[in-house]
C-alpha cells in the first residue's frame, strides 16, 4: 500500500501524519475543507498546518459530506486514514446536527461509496476517541471493576466533582482498556462511537481491514493556538501569553491522558503497515493521568509569565472527571510504547509556542456561548 488518503489531513494530527508518510516514501492525498475554526479566515495564505503540507501531498479542498469530493479523493488509493470530523466536547453539546452530519454522515457516505462502487481500498484507519469511554474505569473493594455513569449536576453544583457508583464507598481510578464499557457522556463521544462502529462493521462485509484508534488527548507543536475548542495546552498557552487569568473548571484535579503528537503518528503508521492491526480496536495514549492544575502551572513556569490561576468551581455538561489509557493491547500486538514523557513533550510544545505570534484569546467568548445554551454552570 503506497497511496494513502487522509481525510482531514490538513489538521493537526493529519498534517503531521502526512509529512511523516511522505518522508517514508508514501504518496499522500489529503481531502480537507480547511475549516475556518481550525485554519483561520484565509487558510490558503495564513494556515501554518496547510502550508506545511502544500506541495508535498496531493491536496483536494472538499468535504466528506459531499459525494463528488469523496469519489475524487478515493481514486487510486490503497488505504484511508479517516480524520475528518468536528471536534470538541463542549461545542458538540449545542451544535448537535453539525457534529452528527459531519462525523456520522461523512463516515456513512464514505462507507456507502466503498460498499457500492469499485475501488482499491484495502484498509481504513478511523480516528476514534477516549471520549467514548465516558467516565472510564474504576475499581472498588465491594464490586471490583465498575464504570460510573455521568456525574449529576446537583452534586457538581454542590462542589462534589468525584464520580460515584452505587454500593461503593470509595473508587480507585484505573487505566481504561479496550474491553471497558462504552458509554459516552457527550454528543462528540456518541458520534465517535458511531464512527468506530460503522467502520468496524461495514469493513468486514466488504473485505476491507478496519482499524479503530481510540486517541487520548493529543498535543504538540502545530496545534491551533486560536481555536478555543481545541486542547487545553493550546487554550492555556494563549491565555497566558495574553496576560489573562486562567479559570480552571471544577477543582483543578480532573485529569487526562496527554499523548505527544509524534507518538500518535508513530502508532498510526504501525497500524497502517502491520497486518496484526487489521480489524482491531486499540488505545493510543501516554498511559498516565495528569491533572489540569498541573498543566496550567507547568505552562506558566515554562513561559515565565506570572498570571493568576483561579479555580472557579464551574463545570461544563458533558465533561468527564478522569480517564487514561491502558496500552497493554497495542504494546503486545504492535510493540508500541510512547517515547515522549509529558515533561519532555510540554517543554517541546512551550518552546514552539514561544516562536509563534500571540493570537487573540477567544476562550471567554466560547464560554459565554455555552452559558447561553445552559451548558456551563
Amino acid at each position: 500500500m503506497k497511496n494513502i488518503l487522509i481525510t482531514g489531513g490538513a489538521g493537526f494530527i493529519g498534517s503531521n501524519l502526512s509529512l511523516k508518510l511522505v518522508e517514508k516514501g508514501y504518496c499522500v492525498t489529503v481531502l480537507d475543507n480547511l475549516s475556518t475554526q481550525i485554519h483561520g479566515n484565509n487558510p490558503e495564505k495564513d494556515s501554518p498546518l496547510y502550508k506545511s503540507i502544500l506541495g508535498k501531498v496531493t491536496f483536494i479542498k472538499g468535504s466528506v459530506v459531499e459525494r463528488e469530493d469523496l469519489e475524487a479523493a478515493l481514486a487510486g488509493q490503497d488505504a484511508i486514514v479517516h480524520y475528518a470530523a468536528e471536534t470538541g466536547t463542549g461545542q458538540s453539546m449545542y451544535e448537535v446536527h453539525k457534529y452528527t452530519e459531519v462525523n456520522v454522515g461523512g463516515t456513512a457516505l464514505l462507507l456507502d461509496i466503498l460498499t457500492n462502487t469499485k475501488h482499491s481500498i484495502k484498509k481504513i484507519i478511523v480516528a476514534s476517541s477516549r471520549s467514548i469511554y465516558g467516565e472510564g474505569r474504576y475499581r472498588s473493594q465491594e464490586l471490583g471493576y465498575v464504570y460510573p455513569d455521568s456525574r449529576s449536576m446537583e452534586a457538581m453544583t454542590a462542589g462534589d466533582f468525584e464520580v460515584k457508583y452505587p454500593g461503593c464507598k470509595t473508587l480507585e481510578l484505573v487505566a481504561t482498556d479496550e474491553m471497558s464499557k462504552i458509554h459516552p457522556s457527550s454528543v462528540y463521544g456518541i458520534t465517535k462511537q458511531t464512527q468506530e462502529q460503522l467502520v468496524m462493521t461495514c469493513c468486514k462485509s466488504v473485505s476491507i481491514a478496519g482499524v479503530a484508534l481510540r486517541y487520548q488527548n493529543v498535543y504538540g507543536p502545530g496545534q491551533s493556538l486560536s481555536n478555543p475548542y481545541t486542547g487545553i495546552l493550546s487554550i492555556f498557552s494563549t491565555q497566558i501569553r495574553n496576560g489573562n487569568t486562567i479559570n480552571i473548571f471544577e477543582d483543578g484535579l480532573e485529569s487526562r491522558d496527554f499523548v505527544y503528537i509524534d507518538d500518535v503518528v508513530n502508532a498510526t503508521i504501525l497500524c497502517l503497515e502491520s497486518k496484526r492491526a487489521d480489524n482491531e480496536i486499540l488505545n493510543v495514549g501516554a498511559g498516565e493521568a495528569t491533572n489540569v492544575l498541573t498543566v496550567a502551572n507547568e505552562l506558566i513556569s515554562r513561559y515565565g509569565i506570572d498570571i493568576p490561576v483561579k479555580i472557579n468551581g464551574n463545570f461544563r455538561l458533558g465533561d468527564i472527571r478522569h480517564n487514561y489509557a491502558d496500552l497493554s493491547k497495542i504494546e503486545a500486538l504492535l510493540g508500541f510504547k510512547p517515547t515522549v514523557s509529558f515533561a519532555e513533550g510540554i517543554g517541546r510544545f512551550a518552546e514552539w509556542v514561544k516562536e509563534q505570534a500571540i493570537v487573540e484569546d477567544k476562550y471567554a467568548a466560547s464560554i459565554v456561548e455555552m452559558k447561553e445554551k445552559g451548558l456551563f454552570k
